[in-house]
């Protein structure tokens, strides 16, 4: 029988530990979130952020620019953002307007207040083996949620597809270090079935349908990342949920599989933060 991992009551679950831990610190963690330009989208993933980190306990701030905001005048936010000591943790929404180099801001929030895990040197840790101050949400996330359902990844075949920095790579990575053999695919890869069929856990990263029946072996992991609104308007995964979750062991579903547990990492990661040495 299938087993539907769900996201949501682990969320649920981390964020009744987190409340508890934030009620009992003397200085409240504080997030700053950045928002430049209109992406509806990216307004309503910002408003849960602050929902979310309210809830909990946490300060949250949201600093708003229009689409026509330079990038002098985001880095000058950052720096200023850096060098508030009442200012644990910050994150820049993505995406940023089209004439902004977002790996240029990205690099300019101090590591240890880079709570989403993506500036050079938590990166840079991450793929050298060390440990970042803190890990990517949406890895972090995948992996809080295979390990609450007792999934072994030790020495098991991991097939990724999509080969992003958001949650491709980074996850390939933390595979790696918990001694799964990874093959990682994207949209230049040969024969994909054919590697899909092989993965003992598959995880696919990409924002459209690309895994469907006769792709896996039976009892195979499957975590579905992506999420979009497919022709008929409905939210959707990359994965066909219907055809696949037949043949697997275990399968997170979209929506309420991978997407709270990337807000419940970003909690812990925003308290992870407020408590470094």
């Amino acid at each position: 029988m299938t087993v539907i991992l769900d996201g949501k009551k682990l969320r649920d679950k981390i964020f009744e530990e987190l409340k508890a831990k934030v009620d009992e610190m003397p200085v409240k963690p504080s997030l700053a979130v950045i928002l430049a330009g209109d992406d509806p989208s990216s307004k309503i993933y910002v408003n849960n952020k602050k929902k979310c980190a309210e809830k909990l306990g946490i300060n949250s701030v949201v600093i708003t620019y229009p689409s026509t905001v330079t990038e002098n005048e985001l880095l000058e936010k950052i720096k200023e953002l850096n060098d508030d000591k009442h200012i644990t943790a910050i994150l820049v929404q993505l995406p940023l307007p089209v004439h902004i180099d977002k790996f240029k801001i990205i690099d300019a929030i101090a590591p240890e207040k880079d709570v989403d895990g993506l500036t050079p040197y938590n990166s840079g840790k991450l793929f050298s083996g060390e440990k970042p101050y803190v890990y990517p949400c949406t890895p972090k996330g995948i992996l809080l949620l295979l390990d609450e359902y007792g999934i072994e990844i030790e020495g098991r075949h991991a097939v990724v597809i999509g080969r992003s920095n958001l949650v491709g790579k980074p996850v390939a990575q933390m595979l790696l270090d918990r001694n799964a053999t990874v093959t990682m695919c994207h949209s230049k890869t040969k024969n994909l079935p054919d590697i899909t069929k092989t993965a003992d856990i598959l995880i696919s990263a990409v924002g459209k349908k690309v895994v469907g029946e006769n792709m896996l072996k039976n009892n195979c992991v499957v975590i579905d990342v992506g999420i979009f609104r497919d022709e008929n308007g409905k939210i959707s995964g990359d994965v066909d949920f219907e055809t696949v979750s037949k043949s697997a062991s275990y399968i997170s579903p979209v929506p309420g599989g991978v997407g709270p547990m990337t807000i419940a990492s970003l909690m812990l990661n925003t308290v992870e933060l407020a408590i470094i040495e």
